[in-house]
């Protein structure tokens, strides 16, 4: 098992200029640490699960930060955890992450998810199409990104995006691609796209004994035995809460059957 952590908040005190130094301070703590990952928070405004109310609190660009953090640390995986499909193009989403892959060193994890924060999307004037639109269009932004980073430049068109010459360059340090965790655990529409297409999944940390993961990763396990993937391919993400007052509960033991990253979220 290999621990990660994931800030969600940004809202230290004074904050302004204190959040570059605040961050930076986390950041080498967790590269010099020893941690395998460095996820942030994709939103526009604040939508920490353990702190203030959304858009109350200070909240910055994903990327750009990530960008940061790079510069900042040696080793550590930077990501997202994860990026709405909504929130760029394929193109400029898997850019992005290209771009972070070099010059991070190859270093550099595309977590995406079908996106959910409708008051988020209304305030800041954000597509939210409905819950099926968004899922195709996740689909299609997962064929896009391997296709690109697999240099096929045949035209790409789908129902929602059309590219008449996908074209990356320069190509991910990471090969065959920077790995591909999709965010959610829904059984009808999200396992099987992680099944498909991810090289690792999100297990919700619900305080029922591990009940709902173990049957979560019990489904994943089923698709990717119809489709002749083995189950052990995919690394599963645990992300219980961490605060100064606790620790994070132990995984749940359904993870064990292959590799797994428990990620710890740091809310402030």
């Amino acid at each position: 098992m290999r621990l990660s952590m994931s800030v969600t908040n940004f809202s230290w005190r004074p904050g302004g200029a204190d959040l570059g130094r605040r961050l930076d301070e986390i950041a080498r703590a967790a590269d010099e640490g020893g941690l395998d990952g460095l996820w942030v928070a994709d939103h526009l405004l604040q939508a920490d699960p353990y702190g203030a109310r959304p858009g109350e609190t200070e909240m910055l660009e994903a990327y750009t930060t990530l960008g940061f953090l790079a510069a900042r640390t040696a080793r550590i995986r930077l990501g997202t955890l994860v990026s709405a499909v909504t929130f760029r193009p394929p193109a400029l989403l898997v850019k992005a992450v290209t771009t972070l892959d070099v010059l991070s060193g190859g270093r550099a994890l595309l977590g995406i998810g079908a996106g959910y924060q409708a008051d988020e999307a209304a305030a800041m004037g954000l597509a939210l199409p409905p819950v099926a639109e968004r899922f195709d269009r996740l689909e299609e932004t997962l064929r896009i990104a391997r296709q690109l980073w697999g240099g096929d430049e045949t035209p790409f068109r789908g129902t929602h995006y059309t590219l008449e010459r996908p074209q990356g360059s320069p190509v991910p340090l990471t090969r065959p691609h920077p790995p591909i965790l999709v965010g959610g655990t829904g059984e009808r529409r999200t396992l099987p796209l992680v099944a498909r297409y991810a090289d690792a999944c999100n297990v919700f940390d619900i305080p029922d004994g591990g009940a709902t993961a173990r049957h979560k990763l019990a489904v994943l396990a089923r698709l990717c035995d119809e489709i002749g993937r083995p189950f052990s391919e995919i690394e599963k993400v645990m992300s219980p809460g961490l605060s100064r007052e606790k620790t994070p509960r132990r995984s749940s033991r359904g993870a064990r059957r292959s590799r797994a990253w428990a990620s710890t979220t740091w809310p402030s």
